[in-house]
């Protein structure tokens, strides 16, 4: 068993070095669906937390004990309605996103959404309440303020979204039931280890596992950076 295990090491060693293109693309649709999920979770996440830092309106208490409840969602479960939306008798099956990348990148935007609302949230909270009154106070305009105050959360917010890419990169549930695993269409990096796996196939699978790893080692590293953490 160890000399299996490091044969296939090494096998995936020279798969990652030498560019196989089918771990190649896979590992490239990963990044992009992740990212574009990022993005979308992020420019929906901070604004409603900034609303809900800043602002008392009927039902505020509810919109944060579901945001709360959410960051414990199982990925099958958002997958499995997300799936009853979007598949061919769904509301929105004539758009045709089942089994598809674009269908992968929604079911991760909704799954890291309420990490990233949560953790600005909490970043919004921690900061000095008059941080705002303030800079508006000196004769800012309420866009400038709210700048101040995104400026302040920077480091949060740069942590909040690494967390949020970390947990939709690894993430297998969403991509399985929504993009189908298509080879050369919709394999994410999870989900083809898994198909592998039980092939008996180990080579792709370690290959794509240290790729992983070294996707989360980067992001640790970048956000280190930074944060100015790291040793020059």
């Amino acid at each position: 068993m160890g000399q299996m295990f490091t044969d296939s090491l090494v096998s995936a060693f020279f798969l990652i070095v030498g560019g196989d293109r089918e771990l190649w693309s896979v590992v490239f649709l990963s990044l992009r669906c992740t990212f574009l999920a990022c993005c979308g979770a992020a420019l929906t996440g901070v604004p409603l937390a900034f609303l809900l830092v800043n602002h008392v309106f009927p039902g505020k208490r509810l919109v944060i004990l579901v945001l709360n409840s959410l960051l414990a969602l199982p990925t099958v479960v958002v997958g499995l309605f997300l799936y009853v939306l979007i598949a061919r008798r769904g509301i929105f099956g004539p758009l045709d996103m089942l089994y598809s990348p674009t269908a992968i990148t929604l079911g991760q935007m909704v799954l890291i959404l309420p990490l990233i609302a949560m953790l600005s949230y909490t970043a919004f909270s921690r900061l000095d309440s008059r941080c705002r009154e303030t800079a508006l106070t000196l004769g800012a305009s309420a866009w400038q303020a709210n700048k101040t105050v995104l400026r302040e959360a920077r480091f949060a917010m740069v942590g909040a979204v690494c967390a949020a890419y970390g947990r939709g990169i690894a993430e297998v549930g969403v991509s399985m039931m929504l993009g189908g695993n298509i080879q050369g269409y919709t394999r994410t990096m999870t989900t083809a280890m898994a198909l592998e796996y039980d092939k008996g196939a180990f080579t792709l699978s370690l290959g794509l596992g240290l790729v992983l790893l070294l996707v989360s080692f980067v992001l640790n590293i970048a956000l280190g950076c930074f944060q100015g953490k790291l040793d020059p």
